[in-house]
């Protein structure tokens, strides 16, 4: 047997303890619990309690935070061991965050099958097609992806429609019976908010600077016990898209139990914003402007310079478009 095919054998064995799915009870039940708790907790105080309007948006954002990781766990079928309870949790918590799960599912799962090409990879426009601060609004293109695709399967056209018409109906009956305030402030609010939050940490931040398409470096890991709980374990995102079947909360362990392989692979390990003078442009753009070519002599920006009131403008933008250029490597590599 070849030194590689013992390597792989050897990593297999290493990583296969972090494969098996977790416990009936584990931290992401007590997530999607939690999140309800909080959430029943922020509208019982708004018509009983005395807490201060921020207090309660807090409890709200933070409900909704926690159901974040629950749906994104639960479309790996990594939030509990039970099919049929997992498929609960996906949609209980889809249903907290205005989502859709079989949205959510499907669409994440081609971002995983094409993790940064800018035809197919739903997130990658989400990433690169506006400001950093505007980030939450463009994740509607996911259902227009979903659609455009014809991405569901079996019973969940069905589910979807559902699931929206659950929303419909509660902002409806928030309109005919007075309590649209509830919704604006512990629900719309909040989940801007963590749309903002998803969109860095799951999005933005592990992909950048979105031009690698092999395996091992297409994500991103910036070790941190103390961001390991804040944004639950999605600075060891590279874990995630190399094994996506571990559960939230072993990302760190199973990070520290390979992390010599990724050395070998080359894997990025960093945050990567200001390490170099190239890394802070490049963050400064995404957080002003963010809207990124993915054909340098092609752009669909390009045009613009037309309006532009001179030719020393009209080079400056092209100039732009081409330093910012997003042009990822065709072909995705397994090594």
């Amino acid at each position: 047997m070849s030194k590689k095919l013992l390597s792989t054998a050897h990593w297999q064995k290493v990583i296969q303890q972090y494969l098996d799915p977790p416990n009936g009870w584990n931290l992401t039940v007590g997530l999607f619990l939690g999140g309800y708790v909080l959430a029943a907790l922020s509208i019982w105080q708004w018509y009983q309690g005395t807490w201060p309007l921020p207090v309660l948006i807090g409890l709200a954002f933070l409900a909704l935070h926690m159901e974040g990781t629950v749906i994104h766990d639960a479309t790996h079928n990594a939030a509990h061991p039970n099919r049929w309870i997992n498929q609960a949790m996906g949609h209980g918590s889809a249903i907290l965050l205005g989502f859709s799960f079989p949205v959510f599912k499907r669409v994440h799962l081609q971002h995983h099958s094409h993790v940064n090409d800018p035809n197919n990879d739903p997130d990658h426009i989400v990433s690169t097609f506006g400001p950093v601060w505007l980030i939450a609004p463009r994740f509607f293109y996911h259902e227009y992806f979903f659609f455009e695709r014809k991405l569901w399967r079996r019973y969940e056209l069905l589910q979807w429609g559902l699931e929206r018409g659950l929303f419909i109906s509660i902002v409806l009956a928030g309109i005919q019976f007075g309590f649209m305030n509830v919704i604006y402030n512990l629900w719309f609010g909040p989940a801007l908010m963590v749309g903002v939050t998803l969109g860095i940490f799951f999005d933005y931040l592990p992909h950048r600077p979105f031009l690698s398409r092999s395996k091992w470096k297409n994500a991103r890991v910036y070790p941190s016990r103390l961001m390991n709980w804040i944004i639950m374990g999605q600075n060891y995102h590279l874990v995630h898209h190399l094994w996506p079947s571990i559960p939230w909360f072993e990302y760190k362990p199973a990070y520290e139990a390979t992390k010599p392989l990724l050395d070998a692979k080359g894997s990025p390990q960093r945050i990567g914003i200001f390490e170099t003078r190239e890394d802070g442009f490049n963050f400064l753009y995404d957080v002003l402007l963010g809207i990124r070519s993915h054909k340098k002599r092609r752009s669909k920006m390009r045009p613009l310079a037309r309006i532009l009131p001179n030719t020393k403008w009209r080079r400056r933008w092209i100039g732009l478009l081409h330093r910012t250029a997003v042009t990822p490597n065709s072909k995705r590599r397994s090594n």
